[in-house]
């Protein structure tokens, strides 16, 4: 049986943010009563996966998010950059409501998943995954034959996804969108063989008690 890497890509609890309706990018927006509740059941749901490392975006929602796994399997968070949400720039801490009144342009770029598009003031997803892909390839690389947690965005995950899929490597790109819940989890296995498996998306059965 050829060598598996494990990849497990967990986005962050309920940010106060996200509660409030309310554009993340790279604001260092804390987690909500309801977020640190889901990080806790995310932590014992993963305790025993016997993990090698843990990855973390450097925002205080994903840090707070992986805190509970940390401690639980003495583990260090590495936090990164590299695995922020895309910056929404001009909209950053607004509400949707807020956002699509006062730029409704970059608002609607941003809904048609224009790959392309850079926010202004922000990013493209492109230049997303730029950042996202090159550090997670190197730390895929580093842990070979690992079980990796990496705690990161809804967006982000949905980029990594598809690069892990292979899907962003066509010349043209179609719009397409990977949901991530708040504490959803998208397990890969990727083999030596150059086989990847998807074990399953946005996996929320561990936070039905809430």
């Amino acid at each position: 049986m050829p060598l598996a890497t494990n990849v497990l890509l967990i986005r962050h609890g309920q940010s106060k943010g996200n509660a409030e309706r309310r554009f993340g990018g790279h604001t260092a927006t804390p987690l909500s009563a309801r977020g640190h509740r889901q990080a806790e059941l995310t932590a014992r749901t993963l305790k025993s996966e016997s993990l090698t490392a843990i990855y973390s975006s450097d925002l205080a929602r994903a840090i707070e998010t992986a805190r509970p796994l940390s401690n639980l399997t003495g583990l260090p968070i590495h936090g990164t950059n590299a695995f922020r949400e895309r910056s929404v720039g001009v909209m950053e801490g607004l509400t949707f409501e807020a956002a699509a009144q006062q730029h409704p342009e970059q608002y609607a770029a941003l809904l048609r998943r224009d790959f392309e598009h850079v926010l202004t003031g922000g990013e493209s997803y492109r230049q997303l995954l730029d950042r996202a892909r090159q550090k997670l390839d190197d730390i895929i690389e580093q842990n070979r034959g690992g079980k990796i947690a990496v705690f990161s965005h809804t967006g982000t995950i949905c980029i990594l996804a598809l690069h892990l899929m292979g899907a962003l490597d066509a010349p043209e790109l179609k719009p397409v969108w990977i949901s991530s819940a708040n504490c959803g989890i998208t397990r890969f296995e990727l083999r030596e063989d150059g086989f990847v498996r998807v074990l399953n998306v946005n996996d929320t059965s561990h936070l039905s008690a809430i």
